[in-house]
This record gives C-alpha cells, structure tokens and sequence, in this order.
C-alpha cells in the first residue's frame, strides 16, 4: 500500500511522479522519501528548459530563411510545442512547493 513511481516522461524529458493516494495519505517518512527523489528530478528542469529554449532559437532561425510555406507551418508548430513543453516544466517545478507545504501543514 502507498506505492509511488517516477515515470520517465519522454515529451518533458523527466521523470513524472505517479502515486496511487492522495498526498495526506502516505505516511511521513514516505512522504520524505518522495520529495527527496523528486528533488532530484526537480533538479534537472531548468536543463530541459535550456535545451527546449535552444531548440525553439534553432527553429525561428530556421523559420526565419525559409521560403516554403508548409515548411514554415511545420517550424511553426515545432517551436509551439517545445513552448508548451517549456510551459509544463514550469508547472512541473512549481510542484515542489506545493508538496513542501502540504508536508508542513
């Protein structure tokens, strides 16, 4: 009972917490145990969103010389998804706080 899992994410290039309770529900030391190795993930997110920011600067430079209209429409929607990959690391970093906070109330 109280299992968790980190599933690797392979859109967001992280490992994605997985639990099967509600937060309150794990006692505190596997609460501990899960923020410690979400830290570590957690850790790694600022490096996704370098890559992805690379990327998307890689993509408009592309986009920039190109003639093609359909290939602009690809490159379009390429640097719109590493944006959203981007927007969801940031959700996905904030999850620390909120975890820190319910571990503390």
């Amino acid at each position: 009972m109280g299992a968790y899992r980190f599933d690797w994410n392979e859109r967001l290039r992280i490992r994605i917490p997985v639990m099967e309770m509600e937060w309150e529900q794990y006692e505190p030391n596997k609460q501990l145990a899960i923020v410690e190795q979400w830290e570590l993930i957690r850790g790694t997110i600022p490096d996704r969103i370098i890559e992805f920011e690379q990327l998307i600067n890689l993509k408009q430079a592309q986009l920039f010389d190109e003639d093609s209209f359909e290939q602009s429409c690809l490159l379009n929607y390429e640097i719109a998804d590493y944006a959203s990959r981007i927007n969801d690391l940031h959700i996905w970093y904030r999850i620390d706080q909120q975890l820190e906070s319910r571990r503390h109330s």
